[in-house]
């Protein structure tokens, strides 16, 4: 499973991705540690939202020991968290499970381990990998490297084979049978790859700070400033035939024609 660093997580930093990384405890213990922050009470619906897409979340209207209980026994934690300046209120908070594919999505896909997406398929397949949507399909690959083969059972795991390869390059594998035959479908974490900040973007970002401070401007060259310059004003006394000539010197012989016979055309 990919490993997150959860002591750097704040209720702040929190968003629909990385709340799947927390467990209930953790969600206690970060409310409890932004409770003096004005901010948290003026946007607590926020975050309240943000923990409801990967927890289910519970206000306790009663607070009696056998409602407690009967929280727990449906595997909820139950703890108090300070919702504004009034006394603290007790929650209830359980992580959503992923039993099925459908229960994938783009933001937890990258916070389940290799074996728990194989144990989802194999809870959900049936009619193996191209029984799946595309759309989930599309889920699975943006967090995992899937390949899939289907061979009879006696070759599948032949020696020097693709399953033999496959399980050399860190892969874990699903076998689903069907009849004499065998679908394998393997699969790899694939790292989360932030997009690189091109050399193009930092030079903008450079250009721009240069331009906000009026002291950065570079000197402009005048070379070409003709407001000062009546020399080389235009003028339009100067313009002459040879400026509207769009012809081009050409020997009459290249044409095949005659000079004398050019002369008669323009005779007549």
């Amino acid at each position: 499973m990919r490993q997150k660093d959860k002591k750097a997580l704040t209720l702040k930093t929190l968003n629909k991705s990385n709340i799947w990384d927390l467990q209930e405890n953790d969600i206690f213990r970060l409310w409890e540690a932004a409770e003096k922050d004005a901010d948290i009470k003026d946007n607590a619906r926020h975050y309240i939202d943000i923990i409801k897409s990967a927890f289910d979340l519970e206000e306790l209207k009663v607070d009696k020991p056998e409602i407690i209980k009967k929280y727990e026994e449906r595997g909820f934690k139950v703890g108090q968290l300070r919702m504004d300046d009034s006394t603290k209120e007790k929650w209830a908070v359980k992580k959503r499970p992923i039993l099925r594919v459908t229960d994938l999505t783009y933001e937890n896909i990258h916070h389940i381990s290799t074996t728990k997406l194989l144990e989802v398929l194999e809870r959900n397949f049936g009619g193996g990998w191209e029984s799946l949507s595309q759309s989930i399909k599309d889920i699975i690959e943006s967090g995992f490297d899937v390949s899939t083969t289907t061979l009879p059972k006696e070759r599948l795991r032949k020696p020097g084979g693709i399953y033999e390869r496959k399980l050399a390059d860190g892969y874990e594998v699903l076998e689903i049978s069907k009849g004499l035959w065998v679908e394998a479908i393997f699969a790899k974490d694939k790292p989360e790859v932030e997009r690189p900040r091109m050399k193009f973007d930092e030079d903008l970002d450079k250009d721009e700070e240069e331009i906000s401070d009026d002291e950065d401007l570079p000197e402009v060259d005048d070379r070409y400033d003709t407001d000062d310059d009546d020399d080389d004003a235009f003028d339009e006394d100067k313009l002459t035939e040879e400026s509207y000539r769009t012809t081009f010197d050409t020997d009459p012989e290249d044409l095949g024609l005659e000079a004398e016979e050019i002369s008669d055309d323009y005779e007549d």
